[in-house]
């Protein structure tokens, strides 16, 4: 049997109180590279110390601790024997620039808080539970997004090891400096058999929880999403001297276009589109716009109704294009298909948060998250915790210790009732 937690832990009388996760977040949110700002990036010296510092608690809540092959830091609590396979349960460490601190962060200091529970209580189960702080998530470094995930899931591609930072540093170096081996990458992976599933609670990042009331939720699916650049090209002229029956104007006809765009994606539950960037060019006030290029953002939870919507959008862009008498074109930037949660898993989390007296309702994640990487690994599950006014990727980033109880709470509920899915009918 393991030593308790000591006595003067702050988890050590309430493992799972509100108020001592959001000190802990507090703490961890202070290692930042910029002062005033919160912004960690993968394998910096912050991510180091963000690192040491959650091992520190890991060890504290009675776990074994590693750190993998590609920064990630991993905390083992071995289950009613040694060797069992484990559930994991994770989310990141790494953040963007001027960021929130709730953001993964939750997820991974309320699984530590799970375990802490257990280990508090003396209680072990027929399975281990593993935490994992992943180390890139966001991408903002490398520009590689999920590295930590992709790695663990095995599904990692070496040739991002050549990829580099706006400093000209390859990963593979930055790796090296910071006390791995690049080579060993392929190690960071589990064997599917030594995994049952994998839970990640996480802030909504979205207005919805608030606006039903609810403290907390059970997510459905992660989003698929297409990204596209679109290129519009007219002729550029004299804006004072070209009458309007007789111009070619491409930014007028891409106002048309992105009308169309929010047209098209609205009216449909659970598909959002988005144009987040314009340019005009030559840009000069008193020139008629010649070539504007624009992007859209395209989610949906079901794939065969983002990928009609896809369709749908180009057709109708072409169409306004021809009818002004410009030329359109369209780059694909992203493709990635929608990751269903596990229903099974979907329903004990949602029994989890019902015998905490919580009505947990369900939701689509629009985000991106590290589940999405893990599914090809194993079954997922995610917990969607209220956060205020749906902000995120902001210091405005807010939740309430209430909320981040009932998250734990929840979730603790989940792993101590936890049965894999392939076992039940």
């Amino acid at each position: 049997m393991p030593d308790p937690l000591p006595s003067d832990s702050p988890l050590a009388q309430s493992p799972l109180s509100g108020a001592a996760l959001l000190d802990r977040i507090d703490a961890l949110a202070a290692i930042s590279a910029e002062e005033g700002r919160l912004s960690r990036l993968y394998l910096t010296p912050e991510h180091r110390r963000a690192n040491d510092l959650v091992a520190g608690w890991m060890r504290e809540a009675g776990m074994g601790v590693r750190e993998d092959a590609v920064g990630n830091i991993v905390g083992r609590y071995d289950g009613e024997r040694p060797g069992l396979p484990a559930l994991l349960i994770g989310s990141h460490l790494d953040t963007v620039r001027d960021a929130g601190r709730y953001d993964g962060m939750l997820g991974v200091l309320s699984g530590i808080a799970v375990v802490a529970d257990l280990h508090a209580r003396g209680r072990r189960l027929p399975f281990a539970v593993e935490v994992i702080g992943f180390g890139d998530e966001e991408g903002t470094r490398f520009q590689s997004t999920l590295i930590g995930s992709r790695a663990i899931a095995g599904t990692f591609d070496p040739a991002v090891l050549d990829s580099r930072d706006a400093a000209g540093t390859r990963l593979a170096d930055a790796l090296t400096a910071f006390g791995l081996d690049p080579a060993a990458w392929a190690t960071a992976a589990y064997k599917a058999d030594d995994v049952l599933a994998y839970a990640e609670l996480h802030i909504e990042q979205g207005p919805v929880l608030e606006a039903l009331g609810r403290p907390v939720g059970v997510v459905t699916a992660i989003a698929g999403a297409t990204r596209l650049a679109v290129t519009v090209e007219g002729m550029a002229g004299h804006a004072g001297t070209v009458p309007m029956t007789l111009r070619r104007d491409a930014l007028a006809a891409s106002a048309e276009m992105i009308l169309a765009v929010e047209q098209l994606c609205s009216g449909q539950e659970r598909l959002v589109g988005t144009v987040g960037r314009i340019e005009a060019s030559p840009g000069a006030t008193n020139v008629i716009a010649g070539k504007v290029r624009f992007t859209i953002d395209l989610r949906a939870d079901r794939d065969p109704l983002r990928l009609e919507r896809v369709g749908a959008v180009r057709a109708r862009l072409e169409a306004i294009a021809d009818a002004r008498g410009v030329a359109i074109g369209f780059e694909t930037l992203h493709e990635s298909p929608a990751v269903a949660c596990h229903p099974a898993l979907m329903a004990q989390v949602a029994a989890a948060a019902e015998a905490e007296g919580l009505d947990a309702p369900e939701l689509p994640s629009g985000a991106g998250h590290d589940a999405m990487a893990v599914a090809a690994l194993t079954d997922i599950a995610m917990l969607f915790v209220r956060c205020e006014r749906g902000i995120s990727h902001n210091p405005a980033e807010r939740i309430t210790a209430a909320d981040a109880e009932a998250g734990a709470r929840v979730l603790a509920r989940f792993v101590e009732n936890f049965q894999p899915a392939t076992s039940i009918p």
